[in-house]
């Protein structure tokens, strides 16, 4: 049994009525991984925007192994304490990362994000020694669209994860930086210039799949259901 952890801010939680980029990639797993798959971590909910918290179930699909390690507001400052202990708890086999945004945006610069990335992936190695990760860098947004200062930081720590997956990968623990589509439009991928809409969600669905079959020949190339 593959164990895949999603870990990532609100638009890997995403909130009610959304299906989130979680989804998309089960159901492109669900056709085309040959094994016994699930998704792992420690929540279930999505972000309820009424209640302002993560209390909504709200998913069409029954099937769907809700599970993930994601928080409205969370980046790599928040998850590099928890990762260690949910990876351990969760027997996870390979972590899913979309962070970031929030990081350079409210509390940390580049590079002090860059470190805390480091950090997350120690944390993840000593619960698992053998655990694998893809990492996201930080997609197309708003903020960045329109303040010159803070795009400098997103491109800067884009710039930093490259170097520190080259860094840090190893053939035991490996590393794979996924790829953001280069077709990712804030105007018609997002609903408001920052979480994903549909066809959003299929696209970041599809970086994860892409590095996960081109890095590992797992599942197959990504064709949205």
């Amino acid at each position: 049994m593959l164990r895949l952890m999603p870990v990532g801010d609100s638009m890997t939680i995403g909130s009610a009525g959304e299906h989130t980029w979680r989804y998309r990639l089960w159901r492109h797993l669900c056709s085309t991984y040959g094994g016994p798959f699930t998704l792992v971590g420690p929540r279930e909910t999505l972000y309820d925007k009424a209640a302002d918290a993560p209390t909504s179930y709200e998913y069409a699909d029954p099937r769907f192994p809700r599970h993930h390690l994601a928080g409205w507001g969370e980046g790599w400052l928040h998850m590099a304490p928890l990762i260690g202990g949910e990876v351990r708890e969760s027997r996870a086999d390979v972590v899913l990362v979309s962070l970031g945004l929030i990081d350079l945006g409210f509390y940390t610069d580049a590079e002090q994000t860059a470190d805390n990335v480091r950090a997350f992936i120690s944390g993840a190695r000593t619960a698992n020694p053998r655990v694998g990760m893809v990492l996201l860098p930080v997609i197309p947004n708003i903020r960045a669209a329109t303040d010159a200062p803070f795009a400098a930081q997103v491109a800067r720590f884009n710039e930093l994860l490259a170097k520190t997956v080259a860094d840090l990968d190893e053939p035991a623990s490996p590393l794979l930086l996924a790829s953001v589509p280069e077709s990712y439009d804030i105007h018609t991928d997002t609903y408001d210039g920052t979480h994903p809409n549909a066809s959003g969600e299929h696209k970041l669905a599809a970086a994860f799949a892409e590095a996960m079959h081109q890095g590992w020949g797992v599942g197959g190339p990504y064709e949205p259901a």
